[in-house]
């Protein structure tokens, strides 16, 4: 056993959304998505996928390593506040983040 706790799979019931980004593609994903970031403390996002296939890979220490493929009509990936992450396009995708404090 690793010690590394597994990612979030759901919001916790106290937040609540305040904001949701542009629809991006594969062609218009900002950069800085593309490489490991993180979200502030206490703010957690949904990835919503819309079409096509996204690549959401945890990469923080104090996480197992994951990959899940996020696909159009599937749940939304749970990003939890703090953890270094990024998104890999696949495919034709058109997908936008939602945010949770």
């Amino acid at each position: 056993m690793s010690g590394k706790a597994a990612p979030a799979s759901a919001l916790p019931d106290d937040v609540r959304p305040y904001h949701r980004t542009a629809i991006f593609t594969r062609d218009t994903v900002p950069a800085g998505l593309l490489k490991a970031h993180s979200t502030k403390k206490g703010v957690w996002g949904l990835i919503h996928v819309l079409e096509g296939e996204l690549l959401y890979v945890v990469v923080d220490e104090r996480r197992a390593a994951t990959e899940t493929s996020l696909i159009a009509g599937g749940p939304p990936g749970v990003v939890e506040p703090e953890i270094l992450h990024h998104v890999e396009p696949r495919e034709a995708v058109r997908f936008c983040v939602e945010f949770h404090r």
